[in-house]
């Protein structure tokens, strides 16, 4: 174990006798994370920086898994909880702050004409693919990427322990940027499709034309169009990748950015579907707690008052340039390649004769911590960071480019990686 991180790992242990994995989170644990060689604890952030238990700092190129927008501790938004928080969190009946936030998102997002809140994504991918259910008396679904911790999904994934048989059979899987095989699904169960879900973009971008005709087969074969602008949502664009790529869908999931860490979620979509939740069961004790609305209604005011989102892909274009270049220059490009858009890019490991992917992932991770940097491979940038703390990622790199080179080329991993390696949870992109 790294003595640099003592009291992580002691409250890790602590932790474990409590919390199954010691987090609420797959993608916060010790699943994601190599044991011995990582903060597993944060105690404080602002901006775009953190602090561990052990009181290291570190730039954040996570950003709470791309739910902060606009940073750790924006004053805007904290503006609004603390002045919401002397008037109450929770009422009795509904809060006026329920349909201005629900307004703003009309106005912003190209489908929403009525809204419903959740908490999580998940409860809002649920809910939406309910609601398809119950629009067009159908059980099955199509799906295009992750959407959640629930049955209806997660069955049609490697993690389905505790899924019912029954549930798993009606959610079917088809692949980014192939219409067709979107098409033989659709083909296989005539009539049977309530509703076809997908994230808009993700790690690839879609091809000209992909969405359009996802779109038409989808009503073609009386389905309802889903996207999940989960992450989407709020960083693509104020209105989301359906702004961005002029598609719009008939649903559409919100979360993450929506209120910059605070937790709140919405379906929206057409009135003629969405007036169906007057009738499915889609209800939270805390779907209209105040301090996330508030949240929310400052997170949009900003977005729609500053250029958040157009700094968001100028920071990421000269990022990717940069990231690129690095890759060049160290000749790591058989093992490392950048994915993605510029508002939220991926570094992708490639298994290698000598090591796998997962083992040189693990070494990457290792030597980034140790210099001050919380990323797993991903650049979830935020509007709180500056040139200096892309030019600090770039300068890490090309002090750990050529850790990597050494592990993969001249077989010196064993040597330099002081931990086991992470394994995957599953793959879904």
């Amino acid at each position: 174990m790294d003595s640099r991180y003592h009291r992580s790992n002691a409250l890790l242990t602590r932790a474990l006798s409590t919390i199954p994995l010691a987090s609420q989170t797959f993608s916060k644990s010790i699943v994601q994370y190599p044991r011995g060689v990582s903060p597993l604890f944060l105690t404080r952030g602002k901006g775009c920086r953190v602090w561990d238990a052990d009181g290291h700092e570190y730039i954040d190129f996570v950003s709470g898994l791309l739910s902060l927008t606009l940073g750790y501790g924006d004053p805007d938004v904290d503006a609004a909880v603390r002045r919401q928080l002397d008037s109450g969190v929770i009422f009795s009946l509904p809060h006026p702050l329920e349909m201005e936030v629900a307004e703003r998102l009309t106005q912003m997002v190209p489908c929403a004409e009525m809204v419903r809140f959740g908490k999580n994504g998940s409860d809002a991918t649920a809910g939406a693919v309910r609601l398809a259910r119950a629009y067009t008396g159908r059980d099955h679904v199509a799906v295009c990427g992750y959407h959640g911790w629930q049955d209806w999904y997660i069955g049609s994934t490697s993690r389905n322990l505790g899924v019912p048989k029954a549930t798993q059979a009606l959610t079917h899987p088809f692949v980014y940027n192939n219409p067709g095989s979107l098409q033989q699904l659709l083909a296989a169960h005539p009539g049977e499709v309530a509703a076809v879900i997908l994230e808009p973009t993700n790690v690839t971008a879609p091809t000209p034309g992909f969405l359009e005709q996802v779109k038409e087969l989808t009503h073609a074969a009386g389905a309802v169009l889903i996207f999940d602008e989960t992450i989407t949502g709020f960083r693509f664009a104020n209105g989301g990748a359906q702004e961005l790529y002029g598609v719009v869908p008939d649903l559409a999931t919100l979360g993450k950015g929506l209120a910059n860490g605070y937790p709140l979620s919405a379906v929206v979509g057409r009135r003629e579907i969405m007036q169906h939740m007057e009738e499915i069961f889609f209800s939270f004790t805390f779907g209209g707690e105040t301090l996330s609305l508030a949240a929310a209604a400052a997170v949009l005011d900003k977005l729609r008052r500053e250029p958040v989102v157009a700094t968001l892909w100028e920071k990421g274009r000269r990022l990717q340039t940069a990231v690129r270049a690095a890759i060049a220059r160290h000749n790591v490009g058989h093992f490392l390649s950048l994915a993605g858009q510029p508002v939220w890019s991926l570094l992708l490991v490639a298994d290698q004769p000598s090591c796998t992917q997962w083992e040189i992932k693990s070494l990457f991770m290792q030597e980034l911590f140790s210099r001050g940097i919380l990323a797993f491979g991903s650049h979830n940038l935020n509007y709180a960071h500056g040139d200096a703390e892309l030019n600090r990622l770039v300068q890490v790199y090309d002090e750990v480019f050529p850790i990597l080179k050494r592990a993969v080329d001249e077989g010196e991993m064993a040597n330099l990686l002081r931990c086991e390696p992470i394994q995957p949870v599953f793959r879904v992109r």
